[in-house]
């Protein structure tokens, strides 16, 4: 009995995504001319973008100005019912509005609307319902409709909630192209985050040196590796020629699986054991190409050696850790 309950939570879960992204689909194809000039009213002012709703489609108007803001449009949210009790003292005269509602008729929109246009503003609706009020008095409509909603009772906002944040993101990256937003002015936006940290650091900005990492020759003695890897616990050791050039790598992985293999290990040396011409790395690689190379593979590497350019001179190593923790 319960196996057959979870079959049908999971067919129920299943049915309500691809009914989600049918909806998407379905406005996809909707889209026309009122997205272009959407962008072109947001464009001709020099000031910011309010974004308001009420209910769940005041949550999707946060996070379409919280993306708006990311990608180099200045936006802020305005809860439609705090508007007429002194929230409106954030418009500047000319700021376009982008209304979002599914059925067109909330009232503390539709309120909204002849205030907005003593601000002069520009108003540019995200609807469900292009008989509403509210698609009626705004300036630009873009068309959020969708077959029903997505959950099992077909009421919920699901589908409706998602076609919205869809077409916010729409509008978001038609203006990053526009605006010819690139990864730098990005980084600019999101110092902080891993997004940013993976535009802006390179493996050079958190590698651990050749002084702090373990690093031994062809003919060490297994033990004296795993000697030098206890010292230097980053999960690797470098295995170099005389001129610092490197030759192979030894993981963890790589000691447990030669005490596996062999029954005596006194007589094994690194080059036994190690990996030879291991992938490797440059410092000048961004952290987000890094972590491409480490985890985009079928097998994940976790630690990788540095390298000085073509020359090959062992310089350090870089651990997946490091990039998403920037531990030290």
């Amino acid at each position: 009995m319960l196996l057959e309950k979870q079959s049908k939570w999971l067919e129920v879960a299943q049915s309500v995504m691809i009914n989600e992204a049918n909806a998407i689909q379905f406005a996809a194809t909707h889209l026309d001319g009122s997205l272009s000039r959407a962008v072109e009213i947001i464009l001709s002012h020099s000031g910011k973008v309010v974004v308001s709703g009420i209910g769940k489609s005041g949550h999707v108007a946060q996070k379409i100005a919280a993306t708006l803001c990311s990608t180099g449009t200045p936006a802020v949210f305005l809860h439609a019912a705090e508007a007429v009790h002194g929230d409106l003292g954030v418009y500047t005269p000319g700021d376009p509005t982008i209304l979002v509602s599914k059925s067109g008729s909330s009232e503390e929109l539709i309120r909204l609307t002849p205030i907005l246009r003593q601000f002069r503003s520009a108003l540019i609706a995200i609807v469900g319902n292009l008989e509403s009020h509210l698609a009626r008095e705004a300036d630009v409509v873009l068309d959020a409709r969708i077959p029903r909603e997505a959950d099992p009772l077909g009421i919920v906002p699901t589908a409706s909630a998602v076609v919205a944040l869809a077409l916010g993101d729409a509008l978001a990256a038609a203006l990053m192209i526009a605006r010819q937003f690139t990864e730098q002015d990005f980084v600019r936006f999101h110092p902080a985050g891993q997004l940013g940290r993976n535009l802006y650091l390179h493996v050079g900005d958190v590698m651990h040196r050749f002084q702090d990492i373990a690093w031994v020759r062809p003919e060490t003695s297994l033990k004296d590796v795993v000697i030098a890897m206890t010292q230097h616990p980053l999960g690797a050791a470098c295995v170099v020629g005389e001129d610092n050039h490197l030759i192979g790598l030894i993981t963890d992985g790589d000691v447990r699986r030669a005490l596996q293999r062999f029954d005596d290990i006194r007589s094994l040396h690194a080059r036994d054991i190690m990996t030879q011409n291991p992938i490797r790395i440059t410092p000048d690689v961004t952290l987000g190409r890094a972590a491409e190379i480490m985890e985009n593979r079928p097998s994940q590497i976790s630690v990788l050696p540095v390298v000085e350019g073509e020359s090959g001179i062992c310089l350090g190593l870089i651990r997946l850790h490091d990039i998403y923790l920037g531990a030290r």
